[in-house]
């Protein structure tokens, strides 16, 4: 037998190194369990989102579900015997579980290693693949994004025209379906870049860049239209022969009207189209498109959103910030063009949600993005807003998410100061009523070498 090599024994060192990363990988943070009994958190500074701030109040929920809530002299003390558990939350604040709208968490673990990547399926057209149906509940990416208060996120597909379908999903669970709250929000959509680009990486002449263009929004047209097409022959003959990628699609056509003027009789139960879009001229062209079909449309991105408001706004189209740590879009733009995009889109009368626009090991970032907005000029609960509620709403989980009230869900943090505030810190959280467990391997670490060092 032949002596191995240099080549084949770079080749198994590098094998092993990678599998030894796979099984330090996998998230050992112990799973949360069932509430088991009633939970009353009191004495704290409450923050609804959907109402005003409570100062010194309550919030009391069972089963995973809030069943009171209000200023503490309201709380009946009656109710409250031995065995509930009172949870004295002085001088803290309490808010909802913070959502991330856009993200790919338990999608990809570490952007360098191709084999823990899991953002795209092969192939330019793929409605029919599901986002959460890849999510690896083990990523360790999640107990570190849970302990900055993220408990709920977006998980959106990438790469191709049509990429699949978002769902939004608990971040925290044993398996996938422990996770699931939809496993479908809606249709991705990659909208092509109107502009030609003149730069030394681009390897296209201007001419090929306008002629792939217009093939990729012809090919989206030729596929909306076909889906419509085919989820009314769907509707008349059941029978008749599925095609996985119509059939993909199906939602985002439920109740259209079926012409252009006639009345949209229930928009709110067709699933959206989230178009990643940036330019005015991509932003028009969607919205156009979304309009001649019938379909409802989010915008992704947006960063010229503001040029567009009226169009935007007539057509009742939200916008997820993707991120306000971003460099100027133009060479022209103003220097705080990425920080103050919620504030102008809020002044403007657009509905917004605010993404972290990071990448998905800096998740966790969410709510610093939020507090630059506003730092340059967002309304201080308009941002909380667009981190908690708005996003519930873009993902269609406002029903039982993103705000603290009755009946709701209770999916909420405790943090000893502003949430929005870097100086802050999450001490406590609970999905659906569980309480969660709120280490990660980054505390593990800063407790391993502080007792090293003799740091307390």
């Amino acid at each position: 037998m032949p002596s191995p090599t240099l080549t084949s024994l770079a080749f198994l060192s590098a094998l092993c190194a990678l599998s030894g990363e796979s099984v330090l990988a996998q998230d050992l943070t112990p799973r949360s369990t069932p509430q088991d009994k009633p939970v009353a958190i009191i004495n704290a500074t409450i923050h609804p989102i959907s109402e005003p701030e409570i100062k010194d109040g309550f919030v009391v929920f069972d089963r995973g579900i809030i069943v009171g809530i209000g200023p503490i002299g309201t709380l009946d003390s009656r109710k409250v015997d031995a065995t509930w558990r009172v949870i004295d939350a002085k001088g803290k604040h309490v808010y909802p579980g913070l959502i991330g709208a856009h993200t790919q968490l338990g999608l990809t673990e570490m952007q360098s290693v191709r084999s823990s990547n899991d953002l795209s399926e092969t192939g330019t057209i793929t409605p029919e693949l599901r986002a959460v149906s890849a999510v690896n509940p083990d990523s360790t990416l999640l107990p570190v994004t849970r302990s900055a208060g993220e408990l709920i996120a977006g998980v959106f597909p990438s790469g191709g025209v049509i990429s699949g379908r978002a769902g939004a999903i608990r971040l925290d669970g044993w398996t996938v379906t422990d996770m699931t709250i939809r496993d479908e929000c809606g249709l991705v959509v990659n909208w092509p870049v109107t502009r030609t680009v003149n730069a030394p990486w681009m390897n296209q002449s201007e001419e090929e860049q306008r002629r792939g263009t217009e093939k990729n929004q012809k090919l989206i047209e030729e596929m909306i239209s076909s889906a419509k097409a085919y989820a009314a022959a769907k509707a008349a003959d059941p029978k008749l022969p599925t095609d996985i990628r119509y059939e993909g699609m199906r939602t985002i056509f439920a109740g259209a009207p079926t012409s252009p003027d006639a009345r949209d009789p229930k928009p709110e139960t067709r699933l959206p189209l989230y178009i990643s879009a940036q330019d005015y001229d991509q932003i028009t062209q969607a919205i156009t498109l979304c309009s001649k079909y019938g379909l409802r449309c989010i915008i992704v991105g947006g960063r010229d959103a503001p040029l567009c408001a009226d169009l935007l706004k007539r057509n009742n189209i939200p916008v997820i910030v993707d991120g306000t740590f971003k460099f100027p879009k133009r060479d022209d733009a103003p220097y705080d063009d990425a920080f103050t995009l919620p504030a102008r889109l809020h002044k403007a009368g657009i509905s917004f949600c605010i993404a972290s626009g990071e990448e998905t090991a800096h998740e966790r970032n969410l709510p610093n993005a939020a507090g630059m907005a506003v730092a340059y000029g967002l309304d201080h609960e308009q941002a909380l807003r667009a981190i908690t509620l708005s996003s519930a709403e873009v993902l269609g989980i406002a029903d039982k998410y993103g705000s603290l009230a009755i009946d709701k869900s209770a999916t909420l943090i405790i943090t000893d100061g502003d949430v929005l505030e870097v100086t802050s810190h999450v001490t406590m959280a609970f999905l659906d009523g569980r309480e969660v467990n709120l280490s990660n391997k980054q505390k593990v670490l800063e407790e391993r070498y502080r007792g090293k060092y003799g740091v307390k």
